[in-house]
């Protein structure tokens, strides 16, 4: 019973999979990174806009350079999260072949395992088994479509009837003339019943 608890689930989440997650993750830190340095040069440029107004030029001018170098970060940063989104679309993409290639080899291993069941000599043997079949049954159908002649074609009605009174079975003619029949007697008066007896007495 100990063993079913103490029993580690086979993990299911692949070398690939992990990949892909932490290429996933850090493409999605460095989004938030570039919305963050996106808000900060908003401000920076309604600071630097403010200098110009108060008069301050030079410090306009510098905060002006330092914007200009986080808009080359913020550039950087967009070529990163599409080498990270490349990565992971050829990861999944290269997962999607694996399983087609596992496929193909089932399919393979299935393909040769029948080829071994029915060699190529069994199946020309089959065919050819087929072919005399069917060679054989056209030859009927041609013999039964109409290739008698009229005088087949009578002798096979001939036997037809002669086997027709065959299974006609009648009775045998009697070889005796049949006894003449007599005229009938008049009826006998029938019996008083024993009811008329009693009634008449």
């Amino acid at each position: 019973m100990g063993n079913l608890f103490g029993r580690k689930k086979q993990s299911r989440v692949t070398e690939q999979d992990k990949a892909v997650l932490q290429l996933k993750q850090q493409r999605d830190k460095l989004r938030q990174y570039q919305k963050r340095v996106t808000q900060q040069l908003e401000r920076e440029r309604a600071v630097a806009r403010q200098l110009l107004r108060d008069g301050k030029k030079e410090r306009a001018r510098l905060l002006l350079k330092k914007k200009r170098y986080r808009e080359q970060l913020l550039d950087k940063t967009e070529q990163q999260i599409t080498s990270l989104e490349t990565m992971v679309q050829s990861i999944e993409f290269t997962q999607i072949e694996m399983k087609v290639m596992e496929g193909l080899q089932f399919g393979n291993e299935c393909l040769h395992k029948m080829h071994q069941v029915m060699s190529i000599e069994e199946v020309e043997r089959i065919l050819d088994e087929t072919h005399e079949a069917v060679e054989y049954q056209r030859q009927i159908d041609e013999l039964l479509a109409g290739s008698f002649t009229q005088d087949d074609e009578d002798a096979i009605l001939r036997e037809l009837e002669a086997i027709t009174q065959e299974q006609i079975e009648l009775p045998d003619v009697p070889a005796e003339p049949l006894p003449e029949q007599k005229p009938e007697k008049a009826a006998v008066k029938a019996k008083p019943r024993p009811a008329e007896l009693v009634a008449a007495s």
